[in-house]
């Protein structure tokens, strides 16, 4: 029975920890800055208030969330000099950590069908993609997040037996955690068969690849080559995010879970709880003249003048 756990951190040399503590800090700040600015530009700027940036605007909030719930414990690591997390701490780490990777994967499937409608039935766009609809798919994002995680953190909230509270891990995964209990994990392995893979990762990217096959189809169908990449550029930012994300969790979960693939894990999970959620912001702004046309707005109008 244990009280708290040990979070091991990314790496146990000490000659690693100052340049880990530096790269992550960067991360953090960056992911930080880049989806508030992005968040702020979609709620100040009336030329943003459409549905695929009302999305957006979902997206990045939840990156934000994701980064301060995974990357807090490196930071503190390096200032305390450990990190010890109690037991309930690290249950609600657990799930609010996966409560908003499932809800990230439905928002960009919400957006996937945003850019569906808008390429192949752009005349009803508007009707279809109303500020309702837009509401509706949002708040059953979220409410699917917070809700489907429920049963299998309640059955790994429940195991009295631990063989130690060293997690090796940088935050309270439930993975991690499985491999440390001595309780008998079977039903919980089903769950997260069922309801992690099936449900909250398979499910969504059917949904997206589905989407992207009808969009693609349609823009095989446009005679000219401008309207072709026209139709293309709108939805480009949206399918890059996308294929990393998935290419991310697909490396991340099939690697073999024995002891010495955990760093490797650890590098995947760094990557998709910090990385993609630094590279979202440069995506869709590098990618996207609305979003840079937005911010050169709000610079002017911050600007003092002499």
């Amino acid at each position: 029975m244990v009280t708290h756990f040990i979070i091991k951190g990314i790496s146990e040399f000490p000659e690693l920890q100052l340049p880990i503590f530096l790269l992550v800090l960067l991360i953090y700040l960056t992911a930080l800055g880049g989806n508030l600015t992005i968040l702020l530009l979609v709620c100040l700027d009336r030329h943003l208030h459409t549905p695929m940036y009302f999305f957006l605007g979902n997206l990045s909030f939840l990156d934000m969330s994701s980064t301060t719930v995974t990357l807090q414990n490196p930071l503190v690591k390096f200032i305390a000099g450990h990190v010890g997390v109690s037991f309930h701490a690290c249950m609600a780490q657990v799930y609010l950590f996966a409560s908003i990777t499932t809800q990230e994967l439905l928002i960009l499937t919400a957006m996937g069908y945003d850019r569906y409608v808008a390429i192949c039935n752009p005349l009803r766009y508007h009707m279809v993609m109303s500020r309702n609809t837009c509401a509706l798919l949002a708040i059953a994002c979220w409410t699917l997040g917070f809700l489907q995680i429920i049963p299998p953190v309640f059955i790994l909230s429940s195991f009295s037996c631990y063989r130690s509270n060293e997690v090796n891990h940088f935050f309270c995964d439930m993975v991690p955690l499985m491999r440390l209990t001595c309780s008998d994990t079977s039903l919980l392995e089903i769950l997260n068969l069922t309801e992690g893979l099936i449900l909250s990762t398979l499910t969504p990217f059917l949904l997206t690849f589905v989407s992207y096959v009808f969009i693609i189809s349609s823009i095989a169908k446009i005679p000219s080559g401008v309207g072709r990449r026209k139709a293309f550029y709108t939805c480009s930012s949206h399918l890059t995010v996308v294929i990393l994300l998935y290419l991310i969790l697909v490396c991340q979960y099939i690697t073999p879970l024995s002891g010495r693939f955990l760093d490797t894990n650890k590098l995947f999970s760094l990557f998709n709880t910090a990385a993609i959620p630094m590279l979202n912001p440069i995506i869709y702004s590098l990618k996207n003249k609305d979003v840079k046309s937005a911010l050169r707005r709000r610079m002017k109008k911050l600007r003092i003048p002499s």
